[in-house]
């Protein structure tokens, strides 16, 4: 039977033209890269066949893997995911080394198991100056609610920026058990930046065992010192004594010793150098007397002959008891250089205040010079909390006590007591402007990042006070040490030659304690470095004080650091 829908192919037996076999000729001129003059041949049906069978494997491999998944097995697969858990975990930064001028490590860094990395600081001496941290906190459940690493006070504080870099992020999954299944670092941490500061391991050290062994000997209730460079601010020794233990604030414990901190009658969390407030006593006299010699109210050769060891002065409301101002000792001729070099009270009361028919300078310009000289400003150095000092004057009496100035509060702000103060930064400051010329640098702890040029000027505020004036004053100083208050000095003067000044500022009742100062500068022919020392608050009896002190130190230098006494 024939179907009308089937029809007959037909096959052309013909060979086409195209077909026929090239000759010689033809085949020359065939580009054979666009593949001219090759005989197609089409696939085969077991071609067809196996890739048809090849892809419905896989078509049914995947059907039967959906069907396990999520047929079969769905609602166990579904609950274990539940179960899982993907985490965000800080990647902490190590934070910054911080060296001294040479390279000595000062804070370090150690591993902990926590994750975090603990800083181990150099201790004693180093821990006001160098502070502490705040470390990362976990909750009862051991997640953490605090992940920063903080520095809260001293040179962790004043570079915790620098210091402290970027923490880092990793991605953690964990399964019901808290196995890690899979992690993965999303951020990596920036480490912080190292810093040098100024300061030298072994002045520093030297300063401290020295105060705090005179300190507890002598019942001082604490003691500081500065040391600087006086033509770049560099700091190479600020010390207070007592202080606590970086490493213990910043750990947390032992709770006990904390506590005996914040109790502590001696002030352990005190920086005495920076904001310890003292008054200066004799150690003002050279600023006022270069102030002086400047507005001419006095000259080198003015002299006067202390042959009792005091003045009086009227008593405007009981004429019959006039006001007896007293020196520490009969003093005889006094000139200015011998003035300052054995400290004469009764010779600055004249100069500062007047006396008789002799006009002083008076609290208003005498609180002028000390100003000049930074005794009521901040010295801008690189550690936190600093304090600026305070000079009495007329307006604040009446403010504060409703009484009015009298001659007496000169003659008493003239030598450094009365209600002045200043901080042992701004007095390092200050003697360092009497040794360079007359320039207040800023004083600094940290390492400066390039070397000044040898003979380069000092950068800063220039006090207004002639080349003449310091000069005499720095003449002053330097007898100080040759045989005046500062004579046990002398001894070290052959490793270099030392200027200094003494003072002793009376406080509590009945003048009960005092502070004990020396101040001064070397070499003296070029001056190089400024040294303040100041012993807090000890009892009048004892003959140890500032330049004790300084003599150890100068002692331990000669043997440690050499190098400081080149002339």
């Amino acid at each position: 039977m024939r179907f009308p829908w089937k029809k007959k192919r037909y096959y052309d037996s013909e060979i086409a033209p195209d077909e026929i076999f090239l000759d010689d000729v033809n085949e020359a001129n065939l580009n054979r890269d666009m593949f001219e003059g090759r005989l197609e041949k089409p696939l085969s049906a077991n071609t067809y066949l196996f890739l048809a069978g090849t892809l419905t494997l896989l078509f049914l491999g995947l059907a039967w893997r959906a069907w396990y998944l999520q047929v079969e097995n769905g609602h166990s697969f579904a609950k274990q995911s539940a179960r899982n858990s993907l985490e965000r975990e800080v990647l902490f930064a190590k934070r910054g080394v911080v060296t001294d001028i040479n390279g000595v490590p000062l804070i370090t860094n150690a591993q902990t198991d926590l994750g975090f990395v603990e800083r181990i600081y150099r201790t004693p001496a180093f821990s006001t100056l160098l502070g502490h941290v705040s470390y990362p906190k976990k909750d009862s459940s051991g997640n953490y609610y605090d992940t920063t690493l903080r520095g809260l006070s001293g040179i962790e504080a004043e570079y915790d920026t620098l210091l402290s870099g970027k923490d880092g992020t990793l991605l953690v999954e964990r399964d019901a058990l808290g196995n890690i299944e899979s992690s993965g670092t999303v951020v990596s941490p920036k480490n912080g930046d190292s810093i040098a500061l100024s300061i030298d391991v072994r002045v520093q050290e030297a300063f401290y065992s020295s105060i705090s062994s005179l300190a507890d000997r002598e019942s001082f209730l604490g003691g500081g010192a500065v040391f600087m460079d006086v033509n770049t601010g560099e700091v190479h020794a600020l010390v207070s004594y007592p202080e606590y233990d970086s490493n213990v604030l910043s750990r947390g414990g032992p709770s006990s010793v904390i506590a005996g901190y914040a109790t502590d009658k001696r002030l352990p969390y005190l920086n005495r150098p920076v904001q310890g407030l003292y008054t200066p006593g004799s150690t003002v006299k050279p600023m006022e007397a270069a102030g002086a010699l400047t507005d001419g109210v006095a000259s080198p050769e003015y002299t006067i002959n202390d042959t009792k060891g005091y003045i009086t002065i009227p008593n405007p409301y009981s004429p019959d008891k006039p006001n007896v101002f007293v020196d520490w000792k009969i003093q005889g001729l006094v000139d200015l250089r011998h003035a300052i070099a054995f400290s004469s009270d009764i010779y600055f009361y004249i100069i500062g205040g007047g006396y008789k028919d002799r006009a002083g300078l008076g609290i208003e310009r005498l609180a002028y010079w000390y100003r000049s000289f930074g005794f009521e400003s901040l010295t801008g150095i690189d550690v936190p909390g600093e304090k600026s000092g305070f000079v009495p004057t007329p307006e604040w009496k009446e403010d504060v006590f409703g009484e009015s100035w009298n001659i007496g509060d000169t003659y008493n702000t003239s030598i450094g007591q009365y209600s002045m103060q200043v901080t042992l930064v701004e007095m390092a400051r200050a003697v360092g402007a009497v040794a360079n010329g007359g320039i207040l640098v800023t004083p600094t702890v940290r390492k400066h990042l390039s070397t000044p040029a040898p003979n380069a000027e000092p950068q800063g505020e220039r006090v207004p006070i002639t080349a003449e004036s310091l000069q005499i004053v720095r003449e002053g100083m330097r007898d100080a040490v040759l045989e005046g208050t500062a004579v046990g000095l002398l001894a070290y003067d052959s490793l270099v030659h030392l200027a200094g000044k003494t003072g002793t500022a009376q406080t509590g009742v009945n003048n009960a304690f005092h502070h004990s100062w020396v101040v001064g500068f070397f070499p003296y022919e070029k001056p190089k470095y400024a040294y303040v020392v100041m012993m807090d608050r000890g009892p009048s009896t004892t003959v140890y004080g500032g330049v004790y002190i300084m003599s150890e130190v100068l002692s331990e230098l000669r043997q440690t650091a050499p190098e400081y006494f080149t002339k």
